[in-house]
């Protein structure tokens, strides 16, 4: 039985709202950087800010101590998986537009779905595994594979990238779940940043000065693997937003998830969608094709229906083991 203390809906929605509308300006400031500097310059500088916020919030919820941990390995994997998933996301939306790349991310809710059988042995029935397969068809339709390699604006292996990121965002967050029992939100959020400080100055050691890429390179590889350069005064504020807005990032997400069950927090993430439209459509200019309409509606609909439904299936359990005790 989970603590009482964790079961708090109002403040899991809260954090996951604020979560998400910090995603959202991280997403849009990574892609105006995407032109100049590396995705591990970035990773590593965004970090290296963000874990002196997030080590102050350690200290306010409960010192140094709270940084000890039983499973170091889980807490490795998680920040393991934090990196693939921002990596590859970030990699993608170097040439994909905004819009489309936060929409076949959101195929995440529909991964923890079919994960949650063979991790948490739980049973999927009909309805929500042909919701999830629904989501699905609309990240195939996103695809366009109708079309001619040629005449797409990014390459399918571009477009699968936000589809890996949101496998290991889904896996991410059933293990967010567990540990969140006997980890604080703020020590969750310093595993992550140490893990990308290590990742980025590991790529930086191998790959720093440029030596794997050139300009006939695809766009993705040259943004993850171009050389460091020195940022100009006014990229810096960015990448020190970008640092604070990571500490935000992780310690919302990780209390949103201990303070509520995942089927209640869940669905509030698809309020990065309309958020992503809306940065591409202000910044760039760039407003989504009918198949990324037709695939996003496919996507959240189906990631909606799932957690709906599981929830009214909790609602259910519940009240039956209510009866159980009479």
């Amino acid at each position: 039985m989970t603590d009482t203390a964790h079961h708090r809906p109002g403040a899991g929605i809260a954090f996951i709202m604020a979560g998400m509308l910090a995603i959202s300006l991280n997403d849009m400031l990574v892609k105006q950087l995407s032109g100049s500097y590396p995705l591990h310059q970035i990773v590593f500088t965004r970090s290296a800010v963000g874990i002196v916020l997030s080590l102050g919030l350690v200290w306010a919820e409960g010192g140094w101590r709270i940084l000890k941990t039983k499973h170091p390995f889980l807490h490795a994997l998680r920040g393991l998986l934090v990196v693939i998933s921002n990596m590859s996301f970030f990699a993608a939306l170097a040439v994909a537009p905004l819009a489309d790349v936060t929409a076949l991310f959101f195929a995440a809710p529909l991964f923890i779905t079919l994960l949650s059988v063979p991790i948490l042995k739980e049973r999927v029935g009909p309805l929500r595994l042909g919701a999830v397969l629904v989501g699905f068809s609309g990240v195939i339709l996103m695809q366009r594979p109708w079309q001619g390699a040629e005449s797409l604006e990014a390459s399918r292996l571009v477009l699968l990238l936000p589809v890996l990121s949101a496998l290991t965002y889904a896996l991410l967050q059933l293990m967010t779940r567990k540990l969140g029992v006997t980890s604080k939100a703020s020590a969750l959020s310093v595993y992550i940043q140490l893990m990308f400080i290590l990742v980025g100055a590991l790529f930086y050691l191998v790959a720093g000065d440029g030596r794997f890429v050139d300009e006939s390179s695809d766009p993705s590889l040259i943004f993850l693997l171009r050389a460091w350069t020195w940022p100009s005064g006014q990229d810096w504020l960015f990448l020190t937003g970008l640092g604070l807005n990571s500490a935000i990032i992780g310690y919302c997400l990780a209390q949103a998830y201990r303070q509520a069950d995942a089927a209640t927090v869940a669905p509030f993430e698809y309020v990065g969608l309309p958020l992503a439209v809306f940065w591409g459509w202000m910044i760039w200019g760039d407003l989504p094709d009918w198949e990324v309409w037709a695939g996003m509606t496919l996507i959240a609909g189906s990631g909606l229906f799932v957690f709906l439904r599981e929830r009214a299936k909790a609602r259910v359990v519940a009240r039956s083991e209510v009866k159980g005790r009479y």
